[in-house]
């Protein structure tokens, strides 16, 4: 007998665990059957379960639980992400905390190994914890980016790609960590509003030039104009004017027009500095001057390759001046060098306050970029590095989406991936960290073409090689010479080695690079190289390309566009058919989740307390495409009891015999409410499928939650209790039985969603079923047959509505729920008279009705009820004080006149339309629409109520 309710916390442990042990997650392999496969995101090693994470590998259970029930060869394809940065940096904080020696004393290879154990030993975490959340991955089939395949894949990747030139080495601005020592992506830098400064500074003109500048009033009004011999910049870091080769001005900006091809000579430094026309520079921004430093700000950057500036480095890789030849070719007095960047601020603004060119100071809020794990700020920086000809790889993959190889889901991402992909820039995969797949490339001396010791420094040679020992061969090759790798390929090519006749080498010392690959760079290959590439697998063959990817807009650059950059070019296809992306869960005021706010919701504490199926089911219910969810713990709650009112409706046919029949004869019933509920089960059938199909989840789960909690629990389990007790026992039977196979296949709709609740009902609702039939994870998807019955359906929905409209005038007339009320039917005619007194029972329980007359007027003391063609009446003047009623429902009138005139007023203001998220313009909108339709019922009421 089934307990009194479910007990998330012994079942979903235990019904997890059986899947597992039978194989339930593994592909079917049955070679007729159409193939299915998801990747799933891989999330980082170090990672713990986050909202984020629950709502995308929800969505993606639900589609693969509804595939593998629609037959076919699935795969859910799971592994981690190793990481780079955040798993070093929890390595070296635990070897901090131990006290032991940093990774620079421990060397790599002894700090690498150090991060393996801890990986096999704590990392990984995050899989039990989407286990507790019901993923149903194929988890014998687990992967980890840096596993042996996927290294050498990775590897491969890289050496074809350099070999293409597709893949090469350039001096560019990155986003720098001064702590870490390490590019990091723009996904990695968090911008953040602080409070800041503009420093307007005062750069003298050279060689005594001197223009007229518009002096204005307080007003802003132009009123003259005063003799400058310089001109002011403003900067939120008056450090990097060290760096400064140029000023631009506007083309158009007449203040300044005359200084164009004109210099300003740098305070501090010396240096001549030309003035140049660009567009970027702003005439209604500051002063409408801009300083550049092409070495230190990706604008600038961008200002100084137009205009051919120099580009001068003045910040060391920790983030301080720096010193030697840099220093020098910059400029830059004894006094700053060796100075942290901070300290050195302090130092220009006193020096140019001491020589009377700091104009004034603007306190502003700015946004800074901080590194979103050693919370530093991040410096833009130049430095060597290896990029991607990421513009090249775009072109196949922006062609692939306009014709429609892949899909985004809701389709106006298509716009930000356009966006991103025609404005791309080269992509920067090597890392200054130990940890992660280190670059196949060494580093020879520098030579000519043919190998011979260069008379100028000149670049080192690269060799690109899967191994250490093809790299030596490459290099033997080209320097013909005897070359050497260091025990562990790392010892740096010595500045004299030896050269005999015609300066060719006699001897050649190899460094490998130091260097590491972006781990987006391993996630851009996680379709294919997860299958076995490039070997040439049956998996591979099988489950390439996949069906969906499941992810969040924020990464559509980092990860779904990379994926489709390599996939085109080294498999020749799209990785995926359709590319669907979530919104973002946010509290329930629809503010960002975070600890710093203490709004943040740890899924793990909701799973705890309320159960897997819960969650999963709330935040299906909300996951509207492009609509924001807004989680509580009482939506949570609200739909852990949705799974009570399941568990209940199963006790309810367990008590009344109800059974479990595989299958029903439609033809064969007879009952109009059975007739009904088949039909009502028919629709739910075909709105499920087509929710989920059309990734429309909300609309999947809404039609799940209406069949189950109205339909089903509130209505049929209420309409077929006369059945049931009855001494028809050919209706007994029939009712036991579509009562049994209705709720047999309304599990198996539920289960993709509510995957713990559900299997435990199939088998405790029919003890050895699970060892017979299978899991209903593996039963058969039900099939949308068409069944409806227009009589049946027309009757029953009939009593159902009259029902809820007497039970809602009752309440609008605040009528006690104990309170029978006679009814009427007023000149209804012989069919609806008739079908009034089929379910004259059901009517007078459900509606709390003394007796039903029918009756040729409207008896004394009712009121009215115009339901469709038929006009009903409740005869209530001695159950109700008529003007006390009066007056509660003017009152609500009242408001609700307030509330609809404020919200549409709301609505008809343009700029709160535009600037409000779609989802909030929306809930206003609902909002009028059900105060409007309450409205109409309560004026209905009150006039019912005149004359009484």
């Amino acid at each position: 007998m089934l307990d009194q309710r479910f007990d998330p916390a012994e079942a979903e442990p235990r019904l997890y665990k059986a899947w597992e042990t039978k194989g339930c997650f593994k592909p079917s392999g049955n070679p007729d059957a159409e193939v299915y496969s998801i990747v799933i995101p891989p999330p980082n090693v170090t990672g713990v379960l986050h909202m984020g994470h629950a709502l995308n590998n929800t969505l993606q259970d639900i589609l693969i639980r509804f595939e593998r029930m629609r037959g076919k060869n699935v795969l859910w394809q799971p592994g981690t992400d190793h990481a780079g940065i955040a798993t070093q940096m929890v390595v070296e904080r635990q070897l901090a905390e131990e006290g032991n020696v940093s990774r620079r004393d421990m060397g790599r290879d002894a700090f690498v190994a150090r991060v393996w154990e801890w990986k096999e030993q704590s990392g990984g975490s995050i899989v039990n914890q989407l286990k507790r959340l019901g993923a149903s991955c194929d988890w014998s089939r687990e992967r980890f980016t840096m596993d042996e395949g996927l290294s050498k894949a990775v590897t491969k990747v890289f050496v074809d790609l350099y070999n293409k030139g597709l893949i090469y080495r350039d001096k560019r601005l990155v986003n720098w960590d001064p702590h870490f020592q390490t590019a990091i992506s723009d996904l990695e830098v968090d911008q953040r509003e602080v409070n800041g400064h503009y420093w307007h500074l005062r750069y003298p003109l050279a060689d005594g030039v001197t223009y007229e500048h518009p002096v204005k009033d307080e007003d802003g009004n132009v009123t003259g104009t005063e003799t400058r011999n310089y001109i002011i910049v403003a900067t939120s870091r008056p450090e990097t004017m060290l760096g400064d080769t140029g000023v631009a001005v506007h083309p158009e900006d007449e203040r300044y027009k005359g200084l164009v091809g004109k210099f300003v000579e740098l305070p501090i430094v010396g240096r001549r500095v030309p003035i140049i026309a660009d567009e970027y520079a702003n005439p209604e921004k500051g002063s409408g001057a801009v300083k550049i430093t092409p070495a230190h700000d990706f604008n600038d950057f961008q200002v100084g390759e137009r205009a051919g500036l120099a580009k001068l480095n003045i910040l060391s890789a920790v983030a301080a001046i720096v010193d030697g030849a840099e220093a020098d070719a910059a400029g830059i007095p004894a006094d700053y060098r060796g100075l942290d960047r901070f300290k050195a601020r302090e130092k220009v603004i006193a020096d140019f306050e001491a020589a009377e060119l700091l104009d004034h100071i603007e306190n502003v809020k700015i946004e800074q970029p901080f590194g979103d794990r050693s919370n530093v700020v991040i410096e833009p920086w130049m430095t060597d590095q290896w990029y991607v000809d990421a513009k090249t790889l775009a072109q196949p993959a922006i062609a692939a989406v306009r014709e429609g190889k892949t899909k985004f889901v809701p389709e106006n991402w298509e716009k930000t991936y356009y966006n991103w992909m025609e404005n791309i820039q080269p992509w920067c995969v090597s890392r200054q960290l130990w940890w992660g797949h280190r670059i196949p490339a060494w580093f020879g001396p520098p030579s000519d073409d043919e190998g011979c010791r260069s008379k100028t420094s000149g670049p080192f040679r690269i060799f690109v090689a899967p191994t250490a020992e093809e790299a030596k061969a490459q290099a033997e090759e080209f320097y013909k010479c005897r070359v050497n790798l260091g025990p562990d390929n790392t010892v740096g090519y010595r500045a004299d080695q030896p050269v005999g006749p015609g300066n060719r080498y006699t001897e050649v010392d190899l460094q490998h690079d130091e260097d590491v690959l972006d781990t987006w760079f391993s996630s851009a290959l996680w379709p294919f190289s997860t299958q076995g590439w490039p070997d040439q697998t049956d998996d591979l063959k099988t489950f390439f390309p996949t069906a969906t990817v499941v992810t969040a807009f924020d990464i559509i650059f980092f990860w779904v566009a990379r994926m489709m950059m390599m996939s085109l070019e080294f498999m020749g296809e799209v990785p995926f058919r359709d590319a669907y992306i979530h919104a973002l869960v946010l509290d329930e005021k629809g503010q960002k989740m975070s600890k710093s706010k203490g709004n943040a919701m740890d899924p793990l504490d909701l799973i705890n307390e309320y159960g897997a199926d819960a969650l999963r089911f709330a935040m299906s219910r909300l996951a509207g495409q492009g609509r924001n969810i807004r989680l509580s713990k009482q939506v949570v709650e609200g739909n852990r009891n949705f799974a009570t009112k399941l568990w209940n409706a199963a006790r309810f046919a367990e008590m009344n015999e109800c059974g479990a029949p595989a299958c029903i004869d439609f033809p064969t019933v007879e009952s109009p409410v059975n007739r009904w509920i088949l039909s009502e089960l028919s629709t739910c059938i075909a709105d499920v499928t087509k929710g989920i199909e059309d990734f429309r989840f909300n609309d999947a789960a809404g039609a799940l939650y209406k069949f189950i909690w109205n339909t089903f629990c509130d209505w049929y389990v209420e309409l077929i209790k006369p059945l049931l007790g009855g001494m028809d026992d050919g209706a007994k039977s029939e009712t036991r039985q579509v009562c049994g196979y209705v709720l047999d296949e309304t599990l198996k709709l539920l289960h993709p969603f509510m995957p713990f609740v559900t299997e435990e009902l199939w088998e405790r609702r029919a003890t050895g079923r699970t060892a017979e039939q299978g899991f209903l994870m593996m039963q058969q998807w039900p099939a949308f047959t068409g069944l409806h019955d227009k009589a049946a359906s027309d009757e029953i929905n009939w009593v159902i509505d009259l029902i809820t409209e007497i039970r809602s005038l009752r309440n609008d007339l605040d009528i006690p729920a104990g309170t029978k009320v006679p009814f009427a039917l007023v000149n209804a005619g012989d069919e609806i008279e008739a079908r009034a007194m089929r379910h004259e029972d059901v009517l007078k329980r459900l509606a709390r009705l003394e007796d039903i007359a029918i009756t040729d007027a409207t008896p004394a003391g009712a009121v009215t009820l115009v339901f469709g063609d038929t006009v009903t009446a409740l005869v209530i003047a001695d159950l109700v004080d008529i003007d006390a009623a009066c007056k509660r429902l003017d009152k609500e009138l009242a408001q609700l006149d307030k509330d609809i005139t404020s919200t549409e007023k709301k609505l008809a203001n343009a700029d709160f339309v535009a600037r409000a998220p779609e989802e909030i313009v929306e809930e206003n909108r609902e909002r009028v629409r059900d105060w409007t339709a309450r409205r109409e019922k309560l004026r209905a009421a009150r006039k019912g109520l005149e004359g009484l």
